[in-house]
């Protein structure tokens, strides 16, 4: 192996990009406080980059002293150490060899000095928030271990294989940039309707927006009032319905339910001027008044993904106001109703950003999947991202099958008006939780008049729906509220069939408005949250009675076998 003389080399331009970006957060420390003195803000500013600067010398010292054995005992301790949790230092490569382990911890301390440059810049605190994101994005894509140059493991790879794994990963770079983003898994191990999405059913209704399942029976009763699922309408809905061990889709019919299903269209042009309205009116009302005719039942049992918990909500929430009665329960799984603590994306949508958006596509056209999907992995680019380019371009190895990550590496659109309206009232001015600060479907809309009885579900390290945002949904809502929170994040948590005995599950929380209160009262329960909540759907989904084996009625006949024409439609 022959590595470079001195890979440090190759961080000069990190330093001197970090060195500007310094003076930057200095001058605005300058200018961040309208009420504080410009000038005592500057010199605190500056003496505490100061501070950080020394510290950071500090460290390069002991670090470099060290390697020329030359260091004291106090030098030693402040020499840079990699993070235990840092996987993308884990292998024995980057500490054998003195050089590269020099360039690790000299980016590892460089950094920490960005991100501590960060928090004390006096900025407000959305500002801190994107400055944060910034940082982060330029810290994670300047990583040693994603350059051939500075990685010894894709060195020594390299070496072994005769440059193989090397041609391999240029391949593998060529694919993607043929596809227009970094493949996650390996995705044609998976295709909707032959291993994903194959729980038997058939389409009842379809208009442009919807196409509504019914899921053929497993057991020879089943409860009178069927379930609607309504997935998140910027994702396509077989994350709910995977292979027959993970689908929650099918284990809801196991347990005796006759559910529905909405399946969003993947919309193009033609549905370029759709709105929220129309998703409440077409999709969500629609699929409820579907379920309730051809089940014969007075009332439904409803759920909402994400997305679409909210969209869900607005829905009961009009056809209260309307004085419609036709909903026995809600269940939430990792929604947001209060959108005052978004986490990370909150700190990505701006008045500036929101009217560009309206300018652009606010009356008629398309929010790209793509942009969509871009922007939730910057949110963990070294887990969506980065891992990937470091695998398969300079290791040559091509990422695993997996049913997840095959189902989030397909973006859907969605229409302008309809996407817009949605990043005002919620992200931008969270008007949705006020009552009557949004008009929807005609009717002013107050969240606090769902009455129904909820489970709310939230995932404890969920990056795009902080949990304790989730659990403000119990303060909104006027019925009688359950909380679980679910181990993992936004996806994994949820989908965690009870036959894999995985992760654990907290509940039984102390009610009230303080979410810390509640988890400190609340007990750890092992393995799956799915028993827990079909044992609670069942207190309202009324008496057993014969299931039926014809799918729909003669107002709503069998149109094609589940899963539908609407899912398999790719993003234009």
């Amino acid at each position: 192996m022959n590595p470079p003389n001195d890979p440090a080399q190759l961080l000069a331009k990190l330093f001197q990009a970090g060195q500007e970006q310094m003076r930057q957060f200095t001058a605005a420390g300058g200018t961040g406080n309208a009420r504080q003195d410009p000038t005592t803000a500057f010199v605190a500013a500056s003496q505490h980059y100061a501070e950080m600067h020394q510290n950071f010398l500090k460290q390069m010292t002991g670090f470099w002293s060290a390697m020329l054995g030359a260091a004291t005992p106090a030098e030693e301790a402040a020499a840079p150490m990699a993070k235990d949790e840092d996987r993308r230092f884990a292998g024995e490569a980057w500490r054998d060899d003195p050089r590269f382990d020099a360039v690790k911890r000299t980016y590892l301390v460089y950094s920490s000095f960005l991100r501590d440059a960060v928090e004390s810049a006096a900025v407000d605190e959305k500002t801190k928030g994107q400055l944060r994101f910034g940082v982060r994005q330029f810290v994670d894509a300047m990583s040693p271990a994603n350059f051939l140059a500075t990685n010894p493991e894709a060195i020594e790879l390299a070496v072994e294989t005769g440059g193989q794994s090397l041609a391999e990963g240029m391949g593998l770079f060529f694919e993607d940039l043929a596809k227009g983003y970094i493949s996650t898994t390996d995705e044609g191990a998976f295709e909707v309707g032959r291993n994903v999405a194959v729980s038997p059913g058939a389409v009842i209704y379809e208009n442009t927006l919807v196409q509504v399942i019914q899921y053929a029976p497993l057991t020879d009763e089943v409860r009178a009032r069927p379930l609607v699922l309504i997935p998140p309408c910027i994702n396509k809905f077989y994350i709910l319905d995977l292979q027959p061990e993970n689908s929650m889709v099918r284990y809801a019919v196991e347990q005796g339910h006759s559910v529905f299903l909405v399946s969003w269209r993947n919309v193009s042009a033609e549905q370029g001027r759709l709105t929220w309205d129309d998703y409440l009116r077409d999709g969500i009302m629609k699929a409820i008044d579907v379920a309730r005719e051809v089940a014969g039942a007075d009332k439904v049992n409803t759920l909402g993904f994400c997305v679409g918990g909210t969209l869900l909500a607005s829905a009961l929430a009009v056809m209260k106001a309307r004085g419609e009665d036709k909903v026995a329960s809600m269940t939430l799984l990792t929604s947001m109703l209060d959108f005052s603590d978004t986490g990370e994306i909150g700190t990505l949508v701006s008045n500036e950003s929101v009217a560009a958006r309206e300018a652009a596509i606010g009356t008629g056209g398309l929010m790209q999947g793509k942009e969509l999907s871009s922007t939730f992995s910057s949110l963990r680019a070294n887990d969506l991202m980065w891992q990937y380019v470091v695998n398969s371009y300079l290791k040559g190895k091509a990422p695993p099958a997996f049913d997840i990550l095959s189902w989030n590496s397909e973006s859907t659109n969605l229409p302008g008006p309809m996407f817009c309206w949605y990043v005002r009232n919620t992200y931008l001015e969270n008007n949705m939780a006020s009552p009557g600060k949004t008009v929807q479907c005609g009717v002013p809309v107050d969240l606090a008049q769902i009455d129904v009885p909820a489970f709310v579900y939230a995932s404890r390290e969920d990056h795009i729906v902080p949990w304790r945002t989730a659990y403000a949904s119990t303060q909104i809502l006027s019925g009688e509220s359950t909380f679980v929170l679910g181990a993992s994040g936004h996806i994994a948590g949820v989908i965690n069939p009870p036959a894999k005995q995985k992760r654990n599950y907290w509940a039984g929380g102390a009610a009230g408005p303080d979410p810390e209160n509640w988890l400190s009262t609340a007990k750890s329960v092992r393995g799956s949250w799915w028993p827990a909540w079909t044992a609670w759907l069942a207190q309202h989904a009324g008496p057993r009675v014969p299931a039926r084996a014809a799918l729909g009625n003669e107002s709503y006949r069998a149109i094609e076998p589940a899963p539908g024409r609407y899912v398999k439609v790719k993003a234009e």
